[in-house]
């Protein structure tokens, strides 16, 4: 009877260290996907701050030029 019982626990403990290993694929996995929707966030903002803002066009220099800045 305590071989059975013996058996059950390795059972059990073989499920749990592929529950485990699964578990952690599946956040390492998340975990870089994260990363990369973060970087792909941050380069899109970065794009829009790029174009918008202050510009020195040449109009403004125009003014500047007639205001003697």
């Amino acid at each position: 009877m305590s071989k059975q019982k013996t058996e059950q626990n390795d059972d059990k403990a073989v499920k749990s260290r592929r529950a485990f290993l699964k578990g952690a694929g599946v956040a390492s996995v998340a975990a870089a996907i994260s990363v990369v929707a973060t970087d792909e966030a941050e380069a899109k903002s970065e794009e829009t701050q790029k174009t918008s803002g202050y510009r020195e066009t040449d109009h403004v220099k125009a003014y500047y030029e007639a205001a003697k800045f």
